[in-house]
């Protein structure tokens, strides 16, 4: 078993794993930026330093059997023949926070205010080049906060549920 950095290389492999698990969403462009981590799981095989195959009869030959398999992935001694296992990739997203005053101006200024810093926070996302962005809400506020947001056009997401992983220093 072999974790490495992904290569363009690996595409392929990975596209035809993402269809064989049969998930409702696209594979996502693994060129983006966004993606900061890109980790390939293969299992590697590894030719024997100083074997060549197809050298049958001599002491760093192969059994003919794993020299034609050498031979046939087109391998040379010391080359990987690598099956692609799967995949861990990390996009990176954003995660809203609004801090308004809830003693400062009447409920209509607030919302007024809400649209101006929610106008303003889109577009500066976008222009660093997030792609979404999430809002965890409180329960005391989510039904009712929630449906003024979604005239913004966030939407409620129950299809696929999320978990966190906080993440410590030497895990």
């Amino acid at each position: 078993m072999l974790i490495r950095e992904y290569h363009e290389s690996d595409l392929l492999a990975l596209r035809a794993i993402h269809a064989a698990q049969g998930f409702d969403y696209a594979l996502p462009d693994l060129s983006n930026p966004l993606f900061v981590t890109k980790l390939v799981l293969s299992d590697a095989n590894v030719a024997p330093p100083g074997a060549c195959p197809g050298e049958v009869g001599t002491a760093a030959s192969l059994p003919l059997e794993e020299a034609s398999a050498l031979r046939d992935a087109g391998l040379k001694p010391g080359a990987t023949q690598e099956k692609i296992l799967g995949a861990a990739l990390l996009r990176l997203t954003a995660e809203a926070y609004l801090l308004l005053d809830p003693r400062a101006g009447t409920p209509r200024e607030r919302w007024q205010w809400l649209l101006a810093l929610h106008a303003a926070a889109e577009r500066d996302a976008w222009q660093r080049g997030l792609e979404d962005v999430h809002a965890w809400l409180p329960p005391p506020i989510a039904k009712k906060f929630g449906k003024r947001i979604a005239r913004l056009g966030w939407l409620r997401d129950d299809v696929w549920t999320p978990y966190c992983k906080r993440l410590r220093e030497g895990k």
